[in-house]
């Protein structure tokens, strides 16, 4: 059976009246019929018999009508319903954010002040596909080759953390190796971050001593600064954690460093919505440098 078919015997099943039938459909009335009959052939039963001038339904015409009424309804609502989420779909932008959640958040309540219609769905997965932007962090950047996706790229100084009190604290720099033999302090769940770091602990010829992890930006702050340990602090997305009692230390050797790279996947490039809030973070990531 096909639709088309089925939608000629429901209209023909309501007027039970061909040509007027033929007229509504805006067909020839010998399409109508040759149509039916087909049906009638597939379904090896009659659907409709005469009744002098006129057509009524058999009682297997009478089983299809009440069957198929709800399906055509179906179908007949589904374009409409499209839109309607297609609509939805454009006032929605899924952000997968697996770095500089804080300044992300900051980004987005301020976009929203002049989008109030748009929602947000943020998530934190490295498996995420159908996110419409990534915000993620690399030691050294390479975009997929060949690849549609488009990418703002930051730089970010890595800095030394210290309690304000340690002997460190007056210090114009520091090199990595001098840091070999004490306790760290590390965010939790910060896995890019973190890999990061330890591979420069690497190149300075030691394994991180990491002590304990906060789950939080402030939590780390706060070990620091007790003294309690020593840490990375990424220079602008963390620098409006950072309080009196932590110090930070230019590393000179080696030169320490992050990439911030926002990424508009392929699939929202028609997205108006995602460009332009793709657009705004990475104006507002380049501001910060600027600083």
């Amino acid at each position: 059976m096909e639709i088309l078919q089925l939608k000629y015997f429901y209209a023909l099943a309501q007027t039970q009246h061909v040509t007027r039938t033929a007229e509504q459909l805006h067909i020839a009335q010998p399409a109508l019929t040759q149509t039916i009959h087909r049906l009638e052939k597939e379904l090896e039963v009659p659907l409709f018999e005469h009744q002098g001038r006129n057509i009524v339904l058999t009682e297997y015409g009478r089983y299809l009508q009440n069957r198929i009424e709800p399906v055509l309804k179906t179908l007949q609502a589904i374009p409409e319903e499209l839109q309607t989420l297609a609509g939805e779909r454009q006032k929605l932008l899924r952000i997968n954010v697996k770095a500089a959640s804080g300044l992300v958040t900051d980004t987005i309540i301020r976009f929203q002040k002049k989008h109030s219609d748009i929602r947000f769905q943020i998530v934190q997965n490295e498996e995420l596909e159908n996110a419409d932007i990534t915000i993620f962090t690399q030691k050294e950047f390479h975009p997929p080759h060949p690849c549609k996706d488009q990418f703002s790229i930051f730089s970010e100084r890595i800095f030394f953390a210290v309690s304000g009190n340690s002997e460190y604290a007056g210090k114009p720099s520091i090199s990595l190796r001098e840091a070999a033999n004490r306790k760290f302090i590390s965010l939790t769940g910060a896995k890019n971050l973190r890999a990061i770091c330890d591979s420069y602990c690497m190149q300075a010829g030691f394994k991180p001593d990491v002590i304990f992890e906060g789950d939080s930006i402030s939590a780390v702050e706060n070990l620091i600064a007790a003294g309690l340990g020593v840490g990375f602090w990424p220079h602008y997305t963390w620098k409006r954690y950072q309080g009196n009692d932590v110090c930070l230390l230019p590393i000179s050797d080696p030169e320490c460093h992050r990439v911030i790279v926002i990424q508009l996947h392929a699939r929202s490039r028609d997205h108006a919505e995602a460009v332009e809030y793709f657009e705004y973070v990475s104006h507002f990531f380049e501001q910060l440098k600027t600083r």
